[in-house]
């Protein structure tokens, strides 16, 4: 009996919706575009011309294989590719016949001796609008009525067909037994029934209304419908989706109001009621200014209820969305933009992601959000931006604001050079000056607690300002030097101090009181430095097949780097650490005294170093080969791979501090081996050698100020590496998802977005699986990641191994996949696992996420227009009944 009472609140709700979804799209349907006539036309006919009731109408007439006329010259039959014009009304068939005397036009097909198949339909065409074709058609040029019988006509992506349709004088359509349907065969797979009907400028009254499936009819039907027919964006009532959930039972989804605010301007009321008390509510807006500027705004709320009665878990959750965008030759020299993704922290997973069940939108951790202004002062010496930014950290809940941040740069401007300058620069006339101010006003801290005072006293405001003076110059041709100075201020409007309390043991700790007022502090730096190009000889091959060269470029470059000492309390940056009793506390490590910066945690603390000499190296090393192409057909030509690109070993030596003067050495790389697999990496040496250090039954590793060469070792201690790469093994299926995303995302620049198009744009742009070819029998593709750290002994190897793909079963199915594998719990990470099923004009889908916390599954069938979006029907099993 439940499965009983379930099926009859099902099909009785998708009655509802498909019959009313019909009703509204044969709202598209304009039959009294299909015949009509324009009697104020200037007359191009030289064939033969008519008068009548004062008014020129004339009317031109054409065959390809004879023209005859009957004994009274008052009927003229046209035979085989027959054209006849009146005035912006052509038609053209098989067969003809214009009665001049009751001013009557007949026209059909005719029947193929040979093949018995009725050809040369008559086509025909109004103004402006589409054509359309028809079994046959009567046309009265007088009182413009007509009579057409198995018309097919494409209006606004649905399709007619079949039945009659009757042209009044007075405009009205009268239509009976025709066919709505988006198939786009002359015989259609599904389509809505409309028994009789009239259809008037403004309005369409129906008769019953049904719908048919391969030609069976099924009981989806309305007695009856009226509505407005109007040829522009309206408001209404948006029909929900129906279908039932395991957990939260029966939903209507997406059921609302849709405004048509104006051609520029909508927008969208939905909501989502389960019959377990679960509700969702969403706000979309959407606008557009083309040429100018386009956007979008989205609100969703949501309460989901699970659990048993009495007992139920309530989770409330939030998202505030917005994108705007504007047109780079709008307003040259201004540009403003937003991407807010604001959210509660348990949205996506108390929602499965809005119900997409997008495993990469669940698993999101953290989001961003921006708005951002910026414009071009002072004849492009200057630009200005400022911009308001959010970062939120969903597992910790913590969220950062910038309220907001400001920047003001200055274009690299030589002083001393003149304008009207005539041969080569003098050493002065070379150096250069820039300057940049930065403002902040931040505050991080807990989502609960944002907007209440103790959330607000953790606000941090100041200005950082910045001078870097240099000259560049070439010497001996080959050596490019850099010399110069670099001028840093900061002003805070809020620093700390710290109080110190020592234990028995040595050990100690601090409390930080946060205090206002201004505070400004200032610092420089003096540098020079040094690159070249080092070309390795070429090494040409002959015996190794398509091999033919290899080339070695090394890029060196040394820096030399100088600043006083801004630790001092002289200074007025740092102070010293006090204990309970007023005495300064030892650093066990350097056996100084413990000191800390005023400005740890102000909104800019500043680059406020001890003294410092140090000397910088990096080393950029680039290696390609050069082999024969295979797709040049002649066996000369010849590309480029290169193997390794921009391996660079960068490092640091500080000839004045008290220990670890040389600095860790780290490098990084890519190395592109074919069009489809590329491979970067990184790490970092330490050149420190490692010693036990036991306390008391514990041993544990611990560094020292001794190198590893000391110890006779040859290489440094790998400290960290990391390489990560990905590989799509159809090249193809790659280039058609990027064209896909690359067409949705031109569509939304010119006409600004539509939900659906930012739906398929996110869903492209997220699910390697959302954009279905049938086209592509199959794609495979795999990411890999590998991260090893061992820290001061203790080693830890992480390694992620996502893969993607799809394949067609048959010409008319294909399989999808989504997963990956997690090494460290030897299992594979949620998958999800979709079929979909070609049936020409409809779409089925199945969606199954086999095991893990949103294990569910969900089955669509749905029509692929998008003027019939609605008429589709879903079954989802609910991922809450799980019982992770």
């Amino acid at each position: 009996m439940k499965l009983l009472s379930n099926s009859i609140l099902l099909f009785s709700v998708i009655l509802l919706t498909l019959s009313v979804s019909k009703a509204n799209a044969f709202s598209a349907l304009s039959l009294q575009q299909v015949i009509q006539q324009d009697t104020t036309k200037k007359d191009t006919s030289k064939v033969i011309t008519k008068n009548n009731s004062d008014l020129d109408k004339k009317i031109e007439y054409k065959a390809r294989d004879s023209v005859k006329m009957s004994k009274d010259k008052n009927i003229i039959y046209l035979y085989g590719n027959a054209r006849v014009i009146y005035g912006d009304f052509e038609l053209d068939a098989d067969y003809i016949r214009y009665d001049q005397k009751n001013n009557l036009i007949f026209a059909s097909g005719t029947v193929d001796p040979k093949t018995k198949r009725y050809v040369g339909k008559p086509i025909f065409k109004s103004g402006a609008e589409g054509t359309a074709m028809a079994d046959s058609l009567y046309y009265n040029s007088t009182t413009t009525r007509a009579k057409v019988f198995g018309v097919f006509s494409e209006q606004e992506g649905g399709y007619f067909s079949g039945g009659q349709s009757k042209k009044q004088a007075d405009n009205e359509v009268h239509i009976k037994n025709m066919m709505y349907s988006t198939c786009n065969l002359p015989h259609p797979h599904f389509g809505l029934m409309i028994s009789k009907g009239i259809a008037t400028e403004k309005t369409i009254i129906t008769g019953p209304v049904y719908m048919k499936i391969e030609d069976v009819s099924t009981p989806f039907a309305l007695p009856f419908a009226f509505f407005p027919k109007q040829n522009k964006r309206t408001s209404g009532i948006m029909l929900p989706t129906p279908g039932e959930d395991a957990t939260r039972g029966f939903f209507l989804q997406n059921f609302g109001y849709y405004l048509g605010l104006n051609d520029y301007w909508d927008a969208k009321f939905l909501g989502t009621i389960y019959t377990n008390g679960s509700y969702e509510g969403s706000l979309q807006s959407n606008y557009t200014k083309r040429y100018k500027f386009n956007g979008g705004i989205n609100i969703n709320y949501a309460s989901t209820r699970n659990g048993v009665q009495g007992l139920e878990d309530i989770q409330k959750n939030f998202r505030i969305g917005w994108t705007h965008s504007q047109n780079p030759n709008a307003n040259p020299g201004t540009t403003f933009s937003a991407s807010v993704n604001l959210s509660s922290s348990t949205y996506y997973t108390g929602t499965a992601a809005n119900a997409t069940y997008d495993q990469n939108a669940i698993a999101r951790n953290s989001s961003t959000s921006s708005i951002a202004y910026s414009k071009v002062l002072a004849g492009g010496l200057f630009n200005f931006s400022t911009a308001l930014s959010a970062n939120q950290t969903f597992s910790t809940r913590e969220i950062a604001l910038q309220l907001p941040t400001v920047n003001l740069n200055m274009s690299t401007i030589s002083p001393f050079d003149s304008k009207n300058r005539t041969g080569e620069q003098k050493w002065y006339q070379k150096i250069t000056v820039g300057y940049s101010l930065q403002g902040n006003n931040n505050i991080t801290t807990k989502d609960s607690i944002l907007f209440k005072p103790e959330g607000l006293r953790k606000l941090q405001t100041g200005f950082q300002q910045t001078i870097p003076i240099g000259m560049n110059f070439t010497l001996l041709k080959y050596l490019t030097f850099s010399m110069g100075g670099t001028y840093n201020e900061v002003w805070n409007f809020q620093s700390i101090n710290k109080r110190y309390t020592v234990f028995t043991d040595g050990s100690y700790t601090s409390r930080i009181d946060t205090v206002s007022g201004f505070k400004r502090g200032g610092s420089y730096n003096l540098s020079t430095s040094m690159s070249t190009k080092i070309y390795g000889k070429t090494k040409e091959f002959k015996n190794l097949g398509n091999i033919k060269m290899l080339r070695h470029v090394m890029t060196p470059s040394v820096s030399f780097t100088y600043s006083p000492d801004f630790t001092t309390e002289a200074a007025g940056i740092y102070k010293e650490a006090l204990d309970q009793n007023g005495h300064k506390i030892i650093n066990t490590t350097t056996g100084l005294p413990l000191t800390y910066s005023i400005f740890e945690q102000s909104a800019f603390p500043g680059s406020f170093s001890g003294r410092q000499a140090s000397i910088g190296f990096t080393v950029d090393n680039t290696t390609e080969l050069k082999v024969r192409s295979k797709k040049d057909t002649t066996g000369t030509g010849e590309k480029k791979i290169p193997i390794i690109q921009g391996l660079s070993f960068s490092g640091s030596y500080n000839f004045l501090a008290t220990r670890r003067k040389l600095s860790d050495i780290s490098f990084s790389g890519r190395s592109q081996f074919t069009d489809k697999l590329g491979i970067t990496y990184n790490g970092t040496f330490n050149p420190y050698v490692l010693r036990d250090s036991i306390n008391g039954s514990v041993t544990t590793k611990k560094e020292i100020d001794r190198y590893f060469w000391q110890d006779k070792k040859i290489l440094p201690r790998l400290e960290r590496i990391g390489f990560s790469f990905d590989y799509n093994f159809n090249a193809d299926a790659l280039k058609k998802k990027n064209d896909a995303y690359d067409k949705t995302k031109d569509q939304i620049e010119k006409q600004g977005m539509t939900p659906l198009q930012s739906e398929q744009l996110n869903a492209i742009n997220r699910d390697p699986n959302a954009f279905v070819d049938f086209n592509i029998p199959w794609n495979f593709a795999f990411s890999y990641r590998f991260d090893y750290s061992n820290i001061l002994g203790v080693s830890t190897i992480t390694n992620t191994l996502n893969f993607n793909g799809d394949f067609n079963l048959t010409p008319k199915w294909k399989f999808t996949f989504n997963s990956g594998y997690d090494f460290k719990n030897q299992g594979l990470t949620p998958m999800t696992i979709a079929i979909y099923r070609d049936l020409h004009c409809w779409d089925m889908s199945v969606n199954w996420i086999p095991y893990g916390a949103y294990k569910s599954y969900s089955v669509t069938i749905k029509v692929k227009a998008s003027i019939l979006q609605d008429l589709k029907l879903s079954k989802r099993q609910g991922f809450y009944s799980t019982g992770y």
